[in-house]
């Protein structure tokens, strides 16, 4: 498994990694480096270095997955560097070789994609209101239970179209924008990507 090969072929690769010279700023200003044990510049030195036995222990572990994609890190970069785009590649190719399947936190993708992209196909929204049921979803507490129940009367007020035609959020999609959605995500790959992460 040629690890390095398969990041370069992801366009994303140049832009994000172009000549990291290990400041550190990325991780001084990144918001995950201070609650886990996650340090940008040393991932980006880590694909310089191009070693396919530390590019696989990095890609089964958490590690790539704490990330925020915040890209702080973007503006902060003296050589333009985007570790968080570069960990959005290495996300990707740790999910097309099943590498993710060893951590953790790469298998909550698989609930993750299954459910976000279910729910972008069919409805357009990646988290929408009528989906995410208090009884599924007790950690966002009463405050959430009595919005999903009253949401109707609710949603107008803060200027949404709940379940309406036209502009705003909380709109219906047309199907033939879902239509479009879905053959995007067939002709970039995500579909299959959906089907190897999510058929374990």
């Amino acid at each position: 498994m040629n690890l390095i090969e398969q990041l370069k072929e992801d366009v994303r690769f140049e832009e994000s990694l172009k000549s990291c010279m290990n400041c550190g700023m990325c991780t001084a200003v990144c918001p995950a480096a201070e609650f886990y044990d996650y340090d940008p510049r040393r991932i980006c030195d880590l694909v310089q270095r191009g070693d396919d036995e530390e590019l696989e222990q990095l890609m089964r572990s958490d590690t790539i997955w704490y990330c925020g994609q915040c890209m702080s890190c973007k503006t902060r970069c003296p050589r333009g560097n985007v570790p968080g785009e570069l960990i959005s590649v290495l996300r990707k190719v740790s999910q097309e070789t099943g590498l993710f399947r060893h951590s953790e936190k790469g298998v909550q993708q698989q609930q993750l994609m299954g459910t976000l992209q279910k729910n972008i196909l069919e409805i357009g929204y990646c988290v929408y209101p009528d989906r995410v049921d208090p009884d599924y979803h007790p950690e966002q507490g009463p405050v959430w239970e009595w919005y999903h129940e009253h949401i109707a009367d609710v949603a107008p007020k803060l200027g949404a179209n709940y379940h309406g035609k036209g502009p705003g959020a909380l709109r219906d999609i047309p199907q033939e924008d879902l239509d479009e959605v879905r053959r995007i995500f067939e002709v970039t790959g995500g579909m299959e990507l959906r089907d190897n992460v999510i058929n374990d």
